[in-house]
């Protein structure tokens, strides 16, 4: 039995997140959320939120047992890249790009 939790339009980019998402893929999640914790990184926080969900899915949806779950897959896509304008020096400007993405974590007992 799989189950899925996503996170869509997260204000990080996907490279940044896939740094946190490496870390924890195939663990089982007692220890992906311990490393999740102590983790330093801002994506940390993001991803152990979607994997909390991903538990709860399981535990209510399906009545899986907390202790068997293992992470099964983790994706982090890119999402929408919002376009913003900064004033520079002589009338310039810069393009500052605020990348977004899409985090799907999924839990699996097997």
């Amino acid at each position: 039995m799989e189950v899925a939790s996503k996170l869509k339009y997260v204000g990080i980019s996907a490279q940044k997140a896939r740094l946190i998402a490496d870390q924890v893929r195939g663990l089982p999640v007692d220890r992906a959320l311990n490393t999740l914790l102590f983790s330093q990184k801002k994506g940390a926080g993001i991803v152990k939120k979607v994997l909390e969900s991903a538990i709860a899915n399981a535990e209510h949806n399906e009545g899986a047992d907390v202790d068997e779950l293992r992470i099964s897959a983790i994706c982090v896509d890119e999402g929408p890249t919002q376009k913003r304008f900064r004033a520079r020096a002589r009338g310039r400007g810069n393009q500052i790009l605020k990348r977004t993405s899409h985090i799907t974590v999924t839990v699996s007992d097997k």
